[in-house]
């Protein structure tokens, strides 16, 4: 811990630090301290981390995007809720008897803090949430599982419907008003009436979007993505520029609403910042796990599948299809039952050929737990199914997450012991309430070198077994993304 000024001390913290950690508190006016401006040119290639304090009982984040416009050297921003001693003025003796009942207790693996620390060291835990229209209802039943397994959640992602439930889980961050409000929007998509006053003429699409988009915003209203607890993405598809586009920043309904848009039932949403047209992020990767290693830094990944899984079983009908011919099939009580796709199924099949290859790359690695809940009898649009679906996700991640646990799999094991407290002593940590600032530093030096995003490389990182290599990145499909959040200027999209 550095000075409160820059003395020959502060100075020397800043050069020997690998990470600098700005803190402010989040209830005061956004700033920028007279030591924190001279970091800018004093330690220009450490890496900074902004760290907001809120009161653990206080109001969710607002106006995050005014604290990080003053701060373009930060890297990255961070919502930490603290206990009501944090902000309390105690004399030296009450602090140290404080802390030292502190230290006795077993660390709290779900506190922010934690996940800070998770954060720092690289081993964050990520989930990433697939597309699948009202069959997204399994990924409530799925949290509620993965919470009560013991397993904390440190970075969301999402795409479609799973953009929805991962940004509401990250403003929500309890499972009961989280629950809740995708209950009853899922509930409000069920409404006939919505849908008939909403249809246009379809010349881009069915419905005019506005009904859609007002659902979205009465859930997140005009907050930002910045503001989230949790650090999340979302994926969407640009048809302007034929790429797919991270947003990690920006107006969180907007981006949602755009991850989305199914093509020809909702029109594209114009992006606020360049104009572009935004579309489900599922044409082109429906469970983006790759980029939540490789953008995110997460090192261990729960990837939840529940896009639809098309019927192989088509039949041969040799090189020329009569229409009449298949609609005497179908009317005929005797004849054999035939399986030839119709128009919008071979639009739907064509839209996500581009997803699947990436799909089973992410099936395949060894970082992502990829889980699918049996919910295949469940149509896209089936939304009045939302109690099933959830209950469903629920135990059949109930199940695995048992099962994960009796067997002590690698790598979910730290997270899944009842005795918490090995995590810590697996890593090496063991730190008494007498220890010093010299032992505090010898502990974390100790620690490895996180896997964070990192975009270029040389061929000496390549020969170093904690970095991954260019193979593990598969550095071309990253770089056919356009990553908004590299805009230095964030702007508060009303």
């Amino acid at each position: 811990q550095c000075d409160n000024t820059f003395s020959a001390w502060t100075q020397r913290c800043i050069r020997q630090a690998d990470c600098i950690l700005i803190i402010a508190c989040a209830d005061q006016e956004p700033t920028v301290g007279k030591l924190e401006k001279q970091l800018d040119t004093f330690a220009v290639r450490t890496q900074k981390e902004f760290v907001l304090l809120h009161k653990e009982d206080g109001d969710k984040p607002r106006d995050t995007v005014k604290w990080l416009n003053m701060r373009s050297w930060c890297s990255s921003h961070h919502h930490i809720r603290c206990a009501k001693r944090m902000f309390q003025k105690r004399s030296p003796s009450k602090m140290k008897d404080v802390y030292a009942s502190v230290f006795d207790s077993h660390p709290d693996i779900h506190s922010d803090f934690s996940r800070l620390a998770r954060f720092l060291t690289g081993t964050s835990i990520g989930l990433v949430l697939g597309g699948g229209g009202a069959r997204g209802a399994a990924h409530v039943g799925m949290i509620q599982a993965i919470t009560e397994a013991g397993i904390p959640i440190d970075i969301v992602g999402g795409v479609s419907i799973g953009a929805f439930m991962g940004a509401l889980w990250c403003q929500e961050n309890k499972l009961e008003t989280f629950t809740q409000k995708a209950r009853e929007w899922s509930h409000g998509m069920t409404s006939y009436w919505r849908q008939i006053l909403d249809l246009t003429y379809p010349v881009a699409a069915m419905f005019t979007g506005e009904a859609f988009n007002r659902s979205i915003y009465e859930v997140f209203g005009d907050r930002q993505i910045e503001d989230l607890w949790l650090p999340y993405f979302t994926v969407t598809t640009d048809i302007t520029s034929s790429c797919p586009r991270i947003h990690r920043h920006g107006s969180l309904w907007r981006y949602v609403r755009s991850s989305m848009s199914l093509s020809g039932y909702i029109p594209p949403l114009c992006d606020p910042v360049d104009g572009h047209l935004l579309l489900d992020g599922g044409y082109v990767n429906n469970l983006p796990a790759d980029i939540m290693r490789e953008v995110m830094g997460a090192e261990t990944i729960l990837a939840v599948d529940v896009g639809s899984q098309d019927d192989p079983d088509m039949t041969n009908y040799g090189d020329t299809l009569s229409g009449w011919w298949l609609l005497w099939k179908r009317w005929n009580p005797f004849s054999k039952p035939v399986r030839v796709p119709n128009l919008p199924e071979i639009q739907s099949r064509l839209a996500y050929v581009s997803c699947v290859r990436q799909l089973e790359k992410v099936k395949r690695s060894d970082y992502v737990t990829y889980i699918r809940p049996p919910i295949d009898r469940f149509k896209t649009l089936q939304f009045g199914s939302f109690e099933q679906i959830k209950d469903i996700g629920y135990a059949h991640g109930k199940t695995l997450f048992t099962a994960m646990s009796q067997e002590n799999r690698k790598s979910l094991h730290l997270y899944l012991q009842s005795d918490k407290n090995k995590m810590y002593s697996q890593q090496g940590i063991n730190i008494s309430h007498n220890a010093s600032f010299t032992d505090l530093a010898e502990k974390v030096c100790k620690i490895r070198e996180p896997k964070r995003n990192r975009e270029t490389f040389d061929s000496s990182e390549e020969e170093n077994d904690g970095y991954p290599s260019e193979d593990e990145l598969d550095l071309e499909n990253v770089e056919n993304y356009s990553d908004g959040s590299k805009l230095r200027q964030r702007k508060s999209l009303m």
